[in-house]
């Protein structure tokens, strides 16, 4: 990797006053799926801001729960892939160099010239969109305009839809497998974990026993308990609600919290927020609510968090399922109402004359 994307200028030499010479380090990552990994990650703080944007957008959730039911709306398939890698695609515009230390083995000394737009760099998220549009523009893909990351296809009867998170890339189409091989084959990039949708952005999608799809952020939930289990060592106890009714946690006034207990409040509520983002809507007004006391929390705050908790353990299998098919609601009974007994049945139209001068 190191060969690819830099440029070694071997020992001694002087890249000029236009090149900022930064450091590497290693970054070690566990991910939501349980993979490990390891990547190389230039100092880009140590060089100097681009004057041009480097902002890079991604798909929000929304968007990503709107393919999802676009797919199965149109009777296409919903895929995933992971483009490995996906940083040093593409080639950066900063003027960046690094002296290899005794890491580098026999390359100690060397002047490496930073070619590629590797993790670190300010540009380097902006450059890995820049490449992946010209890849979706070339295979005739346009970004829609509810959400530019989210990018449509017409095939005439339905639109073939690619959802961008970064690298991670979610279809709907009823051909997938063309469009990966157009991938691998044009832009060359190399894909990994490509197929039916299974976990994608912290969240589980599954069919259950009739077909429909369904999503649900389980093994998010399950990290979640496992770690509110190592801080408290013991299970959450099982709520029926989020928080009681008639609850008022601005006027709790128990003791407030230490250092070390308003870390894990924060920690917990942060947590709580992105289950929220994926499907737990049900606990949205709660974690809302004590998320105001993150500053200040109080025991009792604590301990309502502690009582969400209890409510996902008891609700964790809780799903999402996605039906498109139109509701049966001849069984529902209609009840007519006789609108001379409403409490406006004789109300009269006031009609209001201006004189004409």
């Amino acid at each position: 990797m190191i060969v690819d994307a830099t440029i070694d200028k071997g020992v001694g030499h002087e890249p000029g006053s236009e090149h900022k010479k930064i450091r590497v380090h290693m970054v070690y990552a566990a991910k939501h799926d349980g993979c490990h990994k390891a990547c190389l990650v230039d100092g880009g703080h140590l060089s100097e801001t681009p004057v041009d944007s480097v902002c890079s957008n991604a798909v929000s959730l929304h968007g990503i729960r709107m393919l999802a039911f676009l797919g199965e709306l149109n009777n296409s398939k919903v895929w995933s892939t992971d483009i490995g890698n996906a940083y040093l695609e593409t080639y950066t515009k900063e003027k960046a160099c690094v002296i290899a230390g005794p890491e580098f083995g026999d390359r100690e000394g060397h002047v490496l010239i930073i070619l590629k737009a590797s993790c670190g760099l300010h540009s380097s998220g902006f450059r890995w969109s820049e490449q992946l549009a010209d890849a979706l523009q070339a295979m005739k893909f346009f970004p829609s305009k509810a959400e530019k990351d989210t990018w449509m296809r017409d095939k005439g009867d339905h639109y073939e839809c690619i959802a961008v998170c970064t690298d991670d890339l979610m279809i709907a189409s009823r051909d997938p497998e063309t469009i990966m091989l157009l991938f691998v084959k044009k832009p060359c990039f190399k894909l990994k974990g490509t197929g039916p949708t299974k976990f994608h952005l912290g969240c589980d999608f599954y069919r259950d026993e009739e077909g429909a799809l369904c999503y649900a952020p389980k093994k998010h939930i399950a990290t979640i308990l496992d770690n509110y289990q190592r801080i408290h060592f013991k299970w959450p106890k099982i709520a029926h609600s989020p928080l009681t009714s008639n609850d008022h946690p601005e006027l709790d006034t128990s003791d407030l919290l230490s250092m070390d207990d308003q870390k894990i409040y924060r920690s917990l509520i942060g947590a709580l927020q992105w289950v929220i983002q994926i499907d737990g809507f049900d606990i949205s007004t709660a974690v809302a609510t004590l998320s105001h006391f993150r500053a200040m929390p109080r025991q009792g705050h604590l301990d309502r968090v502690k009582r969400i908790h209890g409510y996902l353990s008891k609700m964790r299998h809780a799903t999402i399922k996605i039906r498109t098919g139109a509701p049966d609601c001849l069984a529902i009974p209609v009840k007519m109402h006789d609108l001379e007994c409403a409490c406006h049945a004789d109300a009269e139209e006031e009609i209001l004359f201006i004189p004409q001068s």
